[in-house]
């Protein structure tokens, strides 16, 4: 018969055990959220001030800065807090709140770059049909669909990890709450209906990456088909943005939950959580800038107008 625990708190992993990597860790991932809230931040800002910036496309990026905000913001000040203070401690409601949280804006995020391939699908290949396809309307039943289907799967998810028997301590193998790391502290024999969810939320995320690459492939063929080298110049530049944040938010999260148990170690862990819980959401105000001449000239003239009137 397992001994069945009541866990109060959980202790997370450490990035370092000596005090001055713990302070430089703190004062990197400081870096790394200000950036974040920084690029981000700008982002909302540009978009919800500029008028010509009122389309599918940038409100669809609007929501993805927003689900940013809210994944980098879950996992890293509590993070830097543990580090700055020499601890490890998370409370049992602070942990579900992380997972809660966290798998509501990083599932919700899948949803909207879904959502977001679909908006280049429709541009490239159906352009006569944009405005009836993608109008306000339809662009915020969109939204509000991945927002929710993101909420509904996250309060499963918690509801059914938090439920479970915990048997094997309350040490959590990595610097966040995850449910992974939840359901191997439970009873053997507790955590089936745990891992039945996380079945159906991984063949909703198949599902998901299928559609965007049939998006992407109906797209190239009918850039390929566009008679004008500047019509297919500006086709791609409006794609590619979009091609690499899901590249990115891919690539990280396959590698997170398909790697070979046999490379499997805590620090390689942590570095892979690094990957693909934080970097994204630095990144990726910086990928949509790049390629975007319109989101930076947007930027320009809201930064001019700014210093203008603090000149004045």
């Amino acid at each position: 018969m397992p001994n069945i625990s009541s866990v109060s708190e959980f202790l997370l992993l450490a990035f370092a055990d000596t005090r001055e990597l713990q302070l430089l860790h703190f004062a990197l991932f400081l870096g790394i959220y200000l950036a974040a809230l920084l690029g981000n931040g700008l982002i909302l800002s540009t978009v919800a001030c500029h008028h010509r910036l009122h389309t599918p496309m940038y409100f669809f990026l609007l929501n993805l800065a927003l689900l940013d905000l809210g994944c980098i913001s879950t996992t890293l000040p509590k993070a830097m807090a543990n580090a700055l203070w020499d601890t490890r401690a998370i409370s049992y409601q602070g942990c579900a709140a992380q997972v809660l949280f966290f798998v509501f804006f990083f599932g919700s995020e899948y949803s909207i770059l879904t959502v977001m391939a679909y908006d280049r699908y429709v541009a490239i290949c159906k352009p006569l049909h944009y405005g009836s396809l993608l109008g306000s309307r339809a662009c915020a039943q969109m939204a509000a669909a991945a927002w929710g289907s993101g909420f509904l799967n996250a309060v499963l998810h918690t509801a059914n990890t938090f439920s479970l028997p915990l048997c094997q301590g309350n040490s959590v193998d990595q610097f966040f709450c995850q449910i992974p790391q939840i359901v191997k502290l439970s009873c053997s024999d507790a955590y089936l209906r745990e891992v039945e969810l996380l079945v159906f939320s991984f063949s909703f995320v198949f599902g998901c990456f299928v559609f965007i690459v049939l998006s992407y492939v109906q797209i190239f063929r009918a850039v390929q088909r566009m008679p004008s080298v500047e019509g297919r110049h500006k086709a791609f530049s409006t794609c590619l943005p979009h091609m690499a944040v899901v590249s990115l938010f891919v690539s990280t999260d396959m590698f997170a939950y398909l790697k070979p148990p046999s490379i499997s170690s805590p620090s390689l862990d942590l570095v892979v959580a690094v990957l693909y819980s934080v970097v994204p959401p630095a990144v990726n105000p910086l990928i949509y800038s790049m390629r975007n001449q319109e989101l930076k000239d947007a930027l320009r003239r809201l930064m001019t107008r700014d210093v203008s009137k603090s000149k004045k």
